[in-house]
């Protein structure tokens, strides 16, 4: 079931030039996207040896004492909190992440104990860049647009993010990971380890992305959900911690900067003459009414509203 829900694609026709595999690869892309708004990509480019060392490294950094990584906590006026970071909550969700930024962020903060660790996320987050690229290309023309698109539109790359992610085991009353949640970006990628635990919801059913050896998850974000005019979702996902093991990973996060003005494209509204469903917005403007809407809600509900004050529709939630 969860493979038929998340279809694994291989990207290699892209860097072959095969155009029938490229075709093919559209389509079934198209079809996750519109339906589900999580595949996997295999062949993507990215080195497995990179990937695996880069798990490896922010593993050992995650289990060193807590004092340790205390030494890494974001630097003031740090624009993003890049650094060392942890949500002790466990009636809630139990996450510990370490953020960089654009590798030539001066706000950056990595262990001194684990040099290698600044030099792979470097590589990885560069190596993420490059395949937000290709996949902005992809995603424009399986959409049915020119292939530069997406690219144009979002053109600047100071706001990508790239996290390292650490949960511990599950006890018998802590399960959550991370909650539910739409990722606020324009692309995600995700690496993965064996373990497993993220999920992603479809018709009131969280179905497990199963880990796949190579592969990186790909998920669409809320910007890509309003250009299209709901024509792709950005759908709930979460991470449940497994019992018995703690759960490694990294995401990446393709976004737009926070001046970028949103609206659905014409071509899926004025082009075909239908309503759009969103009234145009800044984009910061989104991201302060979600952090309100966030300190509102109780703990541990499953959706996030932020959208719906931008929608023309009001029925976000439902989407």
């Amino acid at each position: 079931m969860a493979n038929s829900l998340m279809p694994i694609v291989d990207l290699s026709p892209f860097f072959l030039g095969d155009e029938d595999g490229e075709r093919k690869a559209r389509e079934v892309i198209h079809e996750a996207c519109s339906r589900y708004g999580f595949f996997q990509i295999v062949n993507h480019g990215v080195p497995l040896d990179l990937m695996s060392r880069a798990l490896k490294l922010s593993k050992s950094f995650f289990e060193c004492p807590v004092e340790e990584k205390m030494n890494c906590s974001p630097l003031p006026g740090a624009p993003f909190p890049a650094g060392y970071n942890r949500k002790p909550n466990p009636s809630y969700e139990f996450a510990e992440y370490l953020v960089m930024l654009h590798p030539g962020s001066t706000f950056n903060v990595f262990p001194a104990n684990h040099p290698q660790l600044r030099e792979v996320m470097g590589d990885l987050f560069n190596q993420f860049t490059k395949i937000g690229a290709i996949l902005e290309s992809i995603l424009s023309e399986s959409l049915g647009l020119p292939p530069s698109t997406l690219q144009e539109f979002n053109n600047e790359r100071n706001c990508d993010v790239l996290t390292a992610l650490y949960y511990l085991p599950a006890t018998e009353t802590e399960k959550m990971g991370i909650n539910s949640h739409r990722d606020v970006g324009c692309i995600t990628f995700v690496l993965q380890d064996e373990v497993g635990g993220l999920e992603v919801q479809k018709d009131g059913k969280w179905i497990p992305v199963t880990p796949n050896k190579g592969a990186l998850v790909v998920n669409i974000g809320i910007v890509l959900q309003v250009l299209t005019n709901d024509k792709y979702k950005s759908p709930n996902h979460r991470v449940m911690r497994p019992n018995g093991r703690s759960r490694n990973s990294f995401s990446f996060f393709y976004n737009v900067s926070g001046g970028k003005w949103l609206e659905p494209l014409p071509y899926f509204t004025k082009q075909i003459d239908e309503k759009p469903n969103y009234k145009g917005f800044i984009y910061s403007d989104y991201l302060q009414k979600r952090n309100e809407n966030k300190l509102k809600r109780a703990a541990g509900l499953e959706e996030d509203l932020g959208l719906s004050h931008f929608s023309l529709t009001r029925s976000i939630e439902n989407h």
